[in-house]
């Protein structure tokens, strides 16, 4: 039992060792500790730090990209349409241009067939004429063939003269 009771001079040399302890500790073992911590800390603060401002720059990136993309649709949008439109215009221009020639070409051949049926009527009024004149010269051939039949045609003409 005595083992259980201290004595004071055992409590004397335990506080003197304790505080003996302590001030190497404090002395050697805890500033370097908590240097070591405050840097800990620091360097936990700065990556905080570093993680914040980059959450915020991968925001606006993002607001970035998505307005970027915003832009890229507009434009895609209006090139659709203007590309629609041109084509649009050169399909009208085309059947313009087409209904144009189709009536110039459609002109071009009515004149021809004009031209081709003045042509014919022509041809066909001087083979007429031609034939009149071969049959005309034809029957007065054979009917003036008599000296007397001549006359009496001479005489003929000669009345209907005067009675003009």
């Amino acid at each position: 039992m005595d083992l259980l009771i201290p004595e004071i001079g055992l409590i004397f040399w335990h506080t003197v060792s304790f505080l003996i302890l302590l001030f190497l500790l404090g002395k050697f073992a805890w500033k370097p500790v908590l240097k070591a911590i405050k840097e800990r800390e620091g360097n936990i603060q700065n990556a905080l730090d570093s993680a914040e401002k980059a959450k915020l720059e991968m925001a606006r990136l993002t607001n970035e990209n998505e307005q970027l993309l915003k832009e890229a649709r507009v434009e895609r949008d209006n090139i659709l349409k203007e590309a629609k439109e041109l084509k649009d215009k050169i399909v009208a221009d085309a059947k313009t241009e087409a209904q144009e020639s189709g009536k110039k070409i459609l002109e071009q051949a009515k004149r021809e067939i004009e031209e081709q049926k003045n042509k014919a009527l022509a041809e066909v009024k001087n083979q007429v004429s031609s034939l009149s004149l071969d049959i005309a010269r034809k029957v007065l051939t054979k009917e003036f063939e008599d000296q007397t039949k001549q006359d009496a045609f001479v005489s003929d003409l000669l009345k209907d003269v005067k009675l003009n």
